[in-house]
């Protein structure tokens, strides 16, 4: 019984730290390109910063054969793009004013924030 409840206790607490307090590396963009891979139920990088008023192009493969991984989101700047298993997508961002920029799959549980300073 004593092992269950401290299974369970570990296990909310993973959660509450994957969900709310993990924050990944930040990855800043060179030569206005960088590859995103969705593999895991991740993007890899899944924080990006770019440097306000610049364009940037984002390059998409997908590895994860996971039905989530296929739609890809960026709310704030209406993009919507069907991520091809295997196959690269790439996305060309206009110059952005500052702030920060979610992109996500349909569900919200691939997740990535491009930083814009």
């Amino acid at each position: 019984m004593i092992f269950a409840n401290v299974l369970g206790i570990a296990t909310i607490l993973l959660i509450i730290w994957w969900f709310w307090i993990y924050r990944p590396k930040e990855v800043s963009i060179k030569d206005d390109q960088l590859m995103i891979t969705v593999e895991s139920g991740t993007y890899t990088p899944a924080r990006i910063k770019i440097k306000k008023d610049t364009t940037a192009t984002l390059t998409f493969l997908r590895k994860d054969p996971s039905p989530c991984a296929e739609m890809l989101l960026i709310p704030d700047l209406n993009i919507s793009k069907n991520l091809r298993l295997n196959k690269i997508v790439t996305i060309k961002l206009p110059a952005l004013s500052e702030g920060k920029y979610a992109f996500h799959c349909q569900m919200k549980m691939y997740q990535g924030e491009i930083c814009v300073a």
